[in-house]
């Protein structure tokens, strides 16, 4: 077994990790205090090739490998976890089901403006009665002549209020069930389409999230991405890579809560010796360092079975579970390593605390991981 990282992946994640230094970290606060969108930074990332890092070259992407993708959205997530996440649905949740499903004039319209960065994506399955129950969808959607008529509404659409264009999943025949689910390219200009003032939310503020109304929307005949009745394979199929960037991100942010806690405990002193000297924060350091480790190697395993060709939903699964967990668990040991000033906003304690809780939530809670694990797990049996 090789955990050597290639020249491409290792220039990548320098790549990266300079950038997240230079031009993120700097703004993370801001962002954050702000609930601002970071346009400039979005942009800068697509010029360095981060928007469609698993895109073809052929579709003007990066084309580079998804062991890439979870460098680097480590990376960005250790800085900001909102400019992570909005990075990472673009790739994840929308170039990739457009790289997967996508008729060649789909891919070709839209794959290069997303990796460019010249168009930002979102992708809305969840409503408000159909969260972690994804089958139980009730937006509409109705074939009249050579048009589908939809309408519905979607729920914590993240880069709602930002995005150009959405991969929608909606019921086309409600007789089947699941099986009656389509998944459609949605311009967000397009008439019908309305969306909520942004989601005032505990973390990732910078991340823009809404609600989307479709009243009558109209789309042509061959907006339908993949095949008629197959869109809840589509999003189940696109929520597992989609697992492998949030459990990429769950680990930034983890190891944001490391090196912060690491830094401020060299700083801090009590008794007359700076606290790392204390046993029990090395104790807390030593543990963070373990889990941060053991999270990259199941995010790096997951991410190679996808490059490989393997089946990954089962590795995917289990590195979201595990990272977001310790991602969380390193937010709160960062605190109590910061003591009273890791309840302030003067330092980044608090923001990795709140940024860190969404990861046990979105594109699949704890729960539904460990039920996805363990159906594979009796299948294996």
């Amino acid at each position: 077994m090789n955990f050597s990282l290639s020249e491409e992946q290792q220039f990548l994640q320098k790549t990266a990790r300079d950038f997240a230094r230079s031009e993120v970290l700097p703004q993370a606060a801001k962002i954050d205090a702000e609930h601002k969108h970071p346009k400039e930074i979005v942009d800068k990332m697509a010029q360095i090739g981060l928007m469609g890092i698993a895109v073809s070259d052929e579709h003007g992407g990066s084309g580079m490998d998804n062991v890439s993708y979870v460098l680097a959205i480590e990376e960005i997530a250790r800085a900001c976890a909102s400019t992570a996440v909005i990075m990472s649905v673009n790739n994840s949740l929308v170039c990739d089901p457009i790289s997967r499903y996508g008729s060649d004039a789909q891919k070709a319209k839209w794959l290069p403006l997303l990796a460019s960065g010249k168009k930002l994506g979102c992708f809305a399955i969840s409503e408000p009665e159909a969260g972690s129950d994804a089958a139980a969808q009730t937006t509409l959607a109705t074939l009249e002549g050579d048009e589908w008529v939809i309408s519905g509404t979607k729920n914590w659409i993240t880069n709602g209020p930002v995005a150009d264009v959405c991969v929608l999943m909606a019921m086309t025949d409600k007789s089947q069930g699941h099986r009656g689910i389509s998944a459609f390219l949605l311009p967000m200009d397009a008439p019908g389409v309305s969306t909520s003032p942004p989601d005032e939310k505990l973390g990732i503020r910078g991340s823009k999230s809404c609600q989307i109304f479709l009243e009558n929307v109209r789309l042509p005949k061959d907006a339908l991405l993949g095949a008629l009745g197959k869109g809840f394979g589509v999003a189940m199929s696109t929520l597992d890579g989609g697992r492998i960037g949030i459990a990429a991100q769950a680990l930034g942010i983890a190891r944001a809560c490391l090196e912060d806690g690491l830094e401020y405990s060299l700083q801090r002193k009590t008794f007359g010796k700076p606290i790392a000297e204390h046993q029990s924060i090395q104790w807390k350091l030593a543990d963070m360092a373990t889990e941060v480790d053991a999270a990259r190697l199941l995010v790096l395993k997951a991410a190679h079975l996808k490059d490989t060709g393997k089946p990954y939903g089962k590795a995917a699964a289990i590195a979201k579970l595990f990272a977001s967990d310790i991602a969380n668990k390193a937010g709160r040991e960062c605190i109590q390593i910061f003591g009273g000033n890791g309840f302030v906003t003067e330092y980044p304690a608090e923001r990795h605390f709140r940024d860190a809780k969404i990861t046990e939530i979105y594109e699949g809670t704890s729960e539904i991981q460990r039920l996805v694990i363990t159906n594979y797990l009796r299948k294996e049996a």
